[in-house]
């Protein structure tokens, strides 16, 4: 690690302490949010720390491997969209726990890399709770951004999402459908679509 990083690290987890929330700890522990350490820092404080340091490769790889919320987070902020290979988001997608960082890496970051079609088709076939809510918080933010899918990608994406509805997870469902109300906000034929596929699983409006 480099000596500018291992400063920048350093600095950073000692910051979290001037900044801990002990309630919102102890509350995201006791849904399950279980890691080494969590400070309960909010996102709004997070993301003000990560537009002071600016995009960081560097840091944000060591940032990621911290066993840390905050670090975690912060790390989604800072590294910069080009240089997130794919190989990079397999490593990172495998160590996700949790619904709250599942929907950080998909509209901090991977929203913004050239792939990220490719990304959310693939993660909202996963047999995965994480990876599902990764894909579908994904697809909602590149429909919010008007990128319609193709009428193969459409198929897919109902058929994906009919199943997803009736997922056991809350946290699917929830991202499911939210992503089927941005699906239909891309226009009218495509609001038909979704309500005809999903009709009586969810309501669209």
């Amino acid at each position: 690690m480099k000596e500018d990083t291992k400063e920048k690290l350093n600095a950073i987890k000692r910051s979290f302490r001037l900044r801990m929330n002990r309630p919102a700890a102890d509350s995201m522990r006791e849904k399950g949010l279980d890691y080494k350490i969590n400070w309960g820092v909010n996102f709004v404080e997070l993301k003000k720390m990560a537009g002071e340091y600016g995009k960081d490769y560097d840091l944000a790889i060591e940032l990621w491997k911290e066993d840390i919320r905050e670090c975690k987070i912060l790390a989604t902020l800072m590294m910069p969209p080009e240089k997130m290979l794919p190989d990079i988001v397999d490593v990172w997608m495998e160590q996700i726990r949790g619904q709250e960082m599942a929907e950080m890496i998909a509209f901090n970051l991977l929203q913004y890399v050239d792939y990220a079609p490719m990304l959310a088709y693939q993660y909202i076939a996963s047999d995965k709770e994480t990876y599902q809510i990764t894909g579908y918080s994904l697809l909602a933010r590149l429909f919010m951004k008007g990128q319609e899918p193709n009428s193969r990608g459409i198929n897919e994406y109902l058929d994906q999402t009919v199943a997803a509805l009736q997922n056991k997870s809350l946290g699917v469902r929830h991202a499911a459908a939210n992503c089927a109300r941005r699906f239909a906000q891309l226009g009218e034929v495509y609001s038909r679509m979704a309500k005809a596929a999903l009709k009586g699983l969810i309501e669209i409006y």
